[in-house]
């Protein structure tokens, strides 16, 4: 069921391709300025309703995803680690959501800021599932620096 405030634009469906490395991954990212990650049980389910702030359960004019467009300041540096990075800061995500929860790409733009200042995004295409291998090649390479404190 399509509602307008769920940030997603179209009929999605969560029969997807699937990334399954992070050179894969890098692969689609480079050049692109459009693309996010979600941490959700997909895009079906996140079009089935409107997403909400969990404090005040305000609806939110997009989805709660991460930019994974490269940065100017990351200069000629590895597009894979760039995405490595950006899997590893948010892959906590998975266990405080449950087990169904699953790291997607999306192209979309950008509608406002979250209460925790993350783009809140209209998804205009669900690209990829990303894979558990995927997420395992971004916490070997990115892990090997420790944990990040926030």
């Amino acid at each position: 069921m399509f509602r307008p405030n769920s940030g997603i634009r179209r009929i999605v469906t969560q029969d997807m391709p699937t990334l399954r490395t992070l050179d894969d991954l890098a692969a689609l990212v480079e050049g692109r300025e459009d693309l996010y990650v979600r941490w959700s049980k997909g895009p079906d389910e996140d079009a089935a309703e409107a997403s909400k702030d969990a404090l005040t359960g305000v609806e939110l004019p997009g989805l709660s995803a991460n930019p994974l467009a490269v940065e100017p300041w990351w200069e000629d540096r590895p597009v894979r680690l760039w995405v490595a990075r950006r899997l590893y800061d948010y892959r906590h995500l998975r266990e405080l959501r449950g087990p169904d929860v699953r790291a997607w790409v999306l192209a979309g733009r950008e509608q406002g800021r979250g209460p925790d200042n993350e783009p809140l995004v209209t998804c205009d295409e669900a690209v990829a599932w990303i894979a558990d291998e995927a997420l395992a090649e971004c916490e070997q390479l990115v892990g090997d620096w420790g944990p990040l404190s926030r």
